[in-house]
């Protein structure tokens, strides 16, 4: 991983941020996948490599018998531009490519029921979904649990435990997120605030300072509206970090500590706004513990306080007139 860091960060955090271990081998995507796949990825794509992903995803069949050599001209890109295409979506190599794209036109040649998810069809019983997305929710969590490095996480507990003020970035779903860990930090007594605006994250952004912590959560790792948030913070010397599905990213140039999360397989009705909130949720969850374990002392009275003022909210006596 590559960052870009100015020498003047706090070296209590800064020292620590090694780069994360190699990530563990994953399987190739399944086939049914891959027009969600190219749809979640071609932000973050150059122009030519949206055009070789925008081929394979709309002509499984035509590409499949197609060499690099033949695929890097058909779409005006080169061979290396194909080779990274590929890899960028999920597959070792071209060849791996080529036998999903064969796959996926044999499915929709034999009228198979579409995917709703790369293992749940259209038709399937309501408890077949529930079960198949309970064991997919299971392995995403496995495979963020497997690849979480610890280094950055207990570095990543440590800046905010320390924190003056600490802001988070997300969008959409990411921004639900967001919110989640703020206000977890804030029922146990810390400064945290969830800024889901570009704007006002922005504005916010750049009233930190040293002491501080900015925490950006993106699945592709390329979004902009918390990308430039993060930038400011980096660059007015509060502590960053990044949640992110990429551990090249990025968003990951302004990110003191980077904490990357695995999703599950996407298709058209679960898209990776949906898969990857699952492993964001473990990540802010092992946050949050790490932080009230170090601030126990302070943590555990505040967290009574706030379960006391908002008991006669869910007590359905204290309600009756």
């Amino acid at each position: 991983m590559t960052y870009s860091v100015k020498e003047t960060f706090s070296p209590s955090v800064r020292a620590l941020r090694g780069v994360p271990g190699a990530p563990l081998p994953v399987a190739p995507p399944d086939p049914g996948a891959l027009a969600a796949k190219v749809r979640t990825l071609a932000p973050s794509m150059t122009r030519s490599m949206q055009r070789v992903a925008e081929a394979v995803a709309g002509d499984p069949a035509g590409c499949s018998h197609l060499t690099v050599t033949a695929l890097a001209v058909r779409t005006g890109t080169s061979e290396a531009t194909v080779v990274r295409t590929a890899r960028l979506l999920g597959y070792p190599g071209y060849r791996d490519l080529r036998l999903a794209l064969a796959a996926l036109a044999a499915q929709q040649a034999t009228g198979a029921p579409p995917a709703v998810t790369a293992d749940i069809a259209v038709d399937d019983p309501l408890g077949d979904v529930v079960t198949k997305l309970a064991l997919e929710e299971q392995q995403t969590l496995a495979d963020t649990a497997a690849q979480l490095d610890t280094a950055q996480l207990e570095a990543a507990v440590g800046a905010l435990a320390a924190a003056r003020r600490i802001d988070v970035y997300g969008i959409a779903a990411s921004g639900l997120v967001a919110q989640d860990l703020a206000q977890k930090l804030l029922r146990i007594g810390l400064i945290a605030h969830a800024h889901a605006d570009p704007h006002l994250a922005v504005t916010n952004a750049v009233q930190l300072r040293p002491g501080d912590v900015a925490l950006a959560i993106t699945h592709s790792g390329g979004t902009h509206d918390v990308i430039e948030p993060l930038r400011a913070a980096f660059d007015r010397g509060a502590t960053t970090i990044a949640i992110s599905g990429r551990a090249d990213g990025p968003v990951t140039q302004y990110a003191d500590l980077v904490l990357t999360t695995a999703s599950s397989r996407e298709s058209e009705l679960r898209p990776a706004a949906m898969s990857s909130r699952t492993s964001q949720l473990l990540v802010v969850d092992c946050l949050f513990i790490g932080v009230a374990q170090r601030t126990y002392e302070d943590a555990a009275p505040a967290l009574s306080a706030s379960y006391e003022a908002l008991a006669h909210r869910h007590s359905p006596r204290a309600n009756r007139g």
